[in-house]
């Protein structure tokens, strides 16, 4: 939403860097406090990797295509219902694709295109899981203690996670400790044989993220934080798609009494020196307008955050080198295909599922070893929806966007992403479709493909992350992005985080941005 520039200096309690999901629900949650917040936006819309765009007239799309885990309690206490966010009670069946034989379908706990023997392994691995990430579940919306000198308050959530591992039982707690720290191929090689199943299964654990099925590093929490919830990780489309969330986000914050000022570039976070030290006072944007706060939020990315807005020579080096250290190279390329009519994938009789094409796990693991060097990988990977089987407004009357997320493409590829680059990743992908569409390339009216280097830039997100840092054992919990910043506060006063770069961690969630506003108001 734009507002008009106010001439004169504007003083606020709290200002916002990022109108992403993150940043509008904490606008949100302390404007409902009775504070006085204003968030920026350099872009001309809200939502940043959720905002709809319009990739070819009539056609629109948005980087995040589906919703898995957004928190039911921020959907409640910001009443989002009021302002046209309904989840939906139907869930997305994830479709392993197959080119020639029935795929595998995972819905509701059900199990179909597998022997007996793999569906009756499902259902214990299934048991396993979601008992795993109910006991994580309430963790994601609490600040995560400290390493030293915890509060009492934070003390006590360690000692909750340390008594709910114990109420697992012996025989789960050791399961639990096991297999957290597993790589997905050893997780799925013990419970399965499809080779399909395994790569479908292991999907959620992999997706955005510099891992691939050998990966010992977080794939198997990462699983788990995507489990939690109602959805049990299973995927839906909220009305009006993902930006219809990103609307409710918006209309709750200006009711509640937020602005929300787009079009307004931050270059940097004003920071003045008194007696005790450094301090947050304001930003500067990029046209020269200086604003004052009480207290500056960014919910960019943590190195964009420090050291770009903020300068390295306001920082402790040792932090700084931190920063510097943290991972967030993206791996996930968007691929947008506008359609003159409905996809026909082999073996698919309905089109408003998640399909999934890695045929298995060796596939993922070539893929990421091409992209690991800077190479596009020559059999590409990747998630596919028909967003408008969901939403008919994304595209004109009989007419549909295909909307993929492609992985394992590198954000530093060897000689740079031209557009002779960028067009032979994005023939790579079409061609995998074909394989499993015979007839898409008759279909297609128009394509856009997004590597990691052009969300970098149109989203302004380091690397074209999805999460702002990678999702990693060593970039987790009390070490998101780094000690020192990993309970939203950081090492200068009057400067905080609230984006997917804390705990705990990317999606649409919203957990972060309502984690942040309730260790403010602390």
């Amino acid at each position: 939403m734009n507002r008009p520039k106010q001439q004169e200096t504007n003083e606020y309690d709290s200002i916002i860097i990022g109108a992403g999901h993150n940043g509008l629900v904490c606008a949100a949650y302390l404007a409902k406090s009775g504070k006085r917040v204003l968030v920026l936006e350099a872009a001309d819309t809200s939502g940043g990797l959720a905002a709809s765009r319009e990739f070819h007239p009539g056609f629109h799309a948005s980087v995040a295509h589906s919703l898995s885990h957004f928190s039911s309690k921020v959907a409640s206490d910001l009443k989002l219902s009021e302002y046209g966010y309904a989840a939906t009670s139907k869930t997305l069946a994830t479709i392993g694709l197959r080119t020639e034989k029935e795929p595998v379908v995972v819905h509701a706990g059900s199990l179909d295109g597998v022997s007996a023997a793999d569906a009756a392994s499902y259902q214990e691995f299934t048991r396993l899981t979601q008992r795993f990430a109910k006991l994580l579940q309430p963790f994601w919306l609490k600040t995560i203690p400290r390493i030293a000198n915890a509060s009492l308050s934070e003390t006590l959530t360690m000692g909750r996670l340390g008594l709910n591992m114990r109420m697992l039982g012996k025989k789960d707690m050791r399961e639990f400790m096991r297999i957290a720290t597993l790589p997905a191929r050893d997780l799925m090689d013990e419970f399965f044989d499809d080779d399909l199943l395994k790569a479908v299964l292991s999907w959620d654990g992999l997706v955005g993220s510099e891992r691939a099925p050998r990966s010992p590093n977080g794939a198997v929490l990462a699983l788990l934080y995507r489990m939690g919830g109602e959805s049990r990780g299973e995927h839906r489309v909220p009305t009006g798609g993902v930006s219809g969330l990103i609307d409710a986000l918006s209309a709750s914050a200006t009711a509640l009494g937020a602005e929300i000022r787009c079009s307004s570039p931050v270059s940097r976070v004003v920071i003045d020196g008194n007696a005790d030290g450094l301090i947050a006072t304001g930003v500067e944007l990029a046209d020269g307008e200086k604003l004052a706060a009480d207290r500056i939020i960014s919910a960019t990315d943590p190195q964009r955050t420090f050291l770009k807005l903020v300068g390295v020579e306001h920082l402790e080096i040792g932090f700084t080198n931190r920063i510097r250290r943290l991972r967030c190279n993206g791996y996930v390329a968007k691929l947008h295909l506008a359609l003159n009519d409905l996809p026909e994938f082999n073996g698919l009789k309905q089109h408003d599922g998640r399909m999934i094409i890695a045929p298995d796990m060796d596939t993922m693991e070539f893929a990421f070893d091409a992209a690991k060097y800077g190479e596009c990988p020559t059999r590409p990977v990747m998630e596919v929806l028909i967003p408008s089987v969901h939403d008919a407004a994304l595209a004109p009357d009989g007419q549909h966007v295909l909307s993929a997320h492609v992985m394992y493409v590198p954000h530093e590829m060897q000689g740079g992403w031209t557009d002779d680059a960028r067009d032979l990743m994005c023939e790579r992908a079409i061609d995998t479709l074909a394989e499993y569409a015979p007839r898409i390339r008759e279909q297609i009216i128009h394509r856009e493909f997004l590597t990691p280097q052009d969300l970098e830039k149109d989203y302004r997100v380091t690397g074209g992350h999805w999460h702002h840092a990678e999702f990693a054992l060593d970039q987790m919990l009390m070490m998101r992005p780094t000690y020192e910043a990993a309970q939203y506060s950081t090492p200068i006063p009057g400067l905080y985080l609230c984006g997917a770069g804390c705990h705990p961690g990317g999606d649409i969630t919203g957990a972060a941005g309502h984690n942040a506003a309730s260790e403010i108001l602390r």
